[in-house]
């Protein structure tokens, strides 16, 4: 049996391992269309590869998934994080769980995960076609698949391949022209727009602060439900951090349709509510009546962020406590609660690229990732609409759905 699968990422490279060790005596070759397998892979988690994660604190997988939390639902029945965790200890990798609950290498080299897969791959007997750039599929009357692939030495020569199972694992396109190998299947595409990423404050004084940091704040798009909380940083761009980055994640399609243009409100003190905050600024207040507003703040807010909320709200740099009176009180609790940016455009989140949207689900039988309309063809990983927020969750949807297709298609052909 011959076995194709379509990108050397993280989904295509597990797979590959896992069917192989399944099924030694298949013929299992991966196409890449770029020059290496796993160039993700080596950059996420800033270079030291933040593959899994805990799940503590995740009520719901609703909250790690925006999109296909159901699916990964029942993938984990099978292959979860623990089962992640356990399978790279077993290759030899040694694994460390941070107070973030994100599961990096002990060496912090994402480097590690990436020479640990490919020696799998190598020893399992995978064999692995860089710069083949695969650019259609095409159903066989008798069964199979035919496979259009471009040669690396002259791009306007394709070569045919043939293979019984095809696995596509090409990962998220940011265009939709970037899934054109699949056109000709009749497959409902949901249009990908980008996820995870910063959101650019144009022309926003707060700009002047960055590199602040703010361990727990809420961020929300006004007029929307759309809310995320968790650590906030202050850029020269705009904002970033994982409350910027969730949000994005969640709001991914709402702000690609409004072309990246909204209105963000921002909690300095994360969940808390206005009466908990008011009660926390007025403790202040009758600590220190005659100590100046500027030179006490709050201990979760950094002095310079103080600052400019203060001078924001129209309070002297002078005023001090017993002067603020009920009107400036009211007027610091809602901006510390309720500050609000306009956002005009979306900056990438250092090198990493999600995307939202891909394959629908709709096509795939969810316990096996084969197609409903073509036997024998897979997907896996981020080339469905599938997605989640930074944390290791996007490679563990990988690792999950790349066990799965393997378990299936050795079922398949046991069956």
């Amino acid at each position: 049996m011959k076995v194709a699968i379509v990108g050397a990422g993280a989904a295509g490279c597990f797979c590959a391992i896992e069917l192989k060790r399944r099924m030694p005596s298949a013929s299992v070759e991966v196409f890449e269309a770029g020059t290496k397998a796993l160039a993700k892979v080596a950059i996420t988690g800033g270079g030291r590869c933040n593959l899994t994660n805990s799940f503590e604190g995740i009520s719901s997988l609703s909250i790690a998934y925006p999109r296909g939390d159901k699916l990964m639902k029942r993938l984990f029945r099978s292959f979860d994080q623990r089962s992640t965790w356990q399978w790279f200890e077993n290759e030899g990798v040694k694994l460390v769980l941070q107070e973030d609950h994100c599961v990096f290498p002990a060496s912090q080299d994402a480097m590690e995960i990436v020479n640990t897969l490919q020696a799998r791959m190598r020893q399992a007997g995978v064999t692995l076609h860089t710069k083949r750039k695969v650019t259609g599929i095409f159903p066989r009357p008798d069964g199979g698949y035919t496979l259009s692939v471009a040669e690396p030495a002259e791009a306007t020569k394709m070569l045919e391949y043939f293979a019984d199972i095809v696995v596509v694992t090409t990962g998220g396109s940011p265009k939709l022209s970037g899934l054109g190998m699949l056109d000709g299947l009749d497959l409902e595409i949901v249009p990908p727009v980008p996820s995870l990423f910063t959101f650019n404050l144009p022309g926003s004084p707060v700009r002047e602060l960055m590199g602040t940091v703010v361990e727990n704040a809420s961020a929300s798009l006004v007029g929307t439900k759309f809310k995320a909380s968790g650590p906030l940083l202050i850029t020269h761009w705009g904002m970033s951090g994982p409350a910027i980055l969730k949000l994005s994640s969640y709001a991914a399609r709402y702000l690609a349709e409004n072309e990246y243009s909204a209105t963000l409100s921002v909690n300095w003190f994360g969940d808390a509510g206005e009466q908990d905050v008011r009660d926390r600024i007025t403790a202040l207040s009758k600590d220190s009546p005659q100590k100046q507003i500027l030179n006490t703040h709050p201990s979760e807010l950094p002095s310079r962020l103080w600052n400019y909320l203060i001078s924001k709200c129209g309070i002297r740099e002078d005023a001090r406590w017993a002067e603020l009176g009920s009107k400036g009180m009211n007027r610091l609790v809602n901006t510390l609660i309720n500050d609000e940016y306009q956002i005009r455009g979306k900056s990438r989140f250092k090198e990493e690229f999600v995307t939202c949207g891909g394959v629908a689900l709709s096509n795939i039988n969810l316990n096996t990732l084969e197609s409903k309309n073509h036997p024998g063809l897979y997907f896996a990983g981020e080339v469905l609409d599938v997605d989640a927020i930074t944390g290791g969750f996007n490679l563990q949807a990988a690792w999950s759905m790349g066990y799965t297709v393997a378990r299936s298609i050795t079922l398949r052909q046991e069956s």
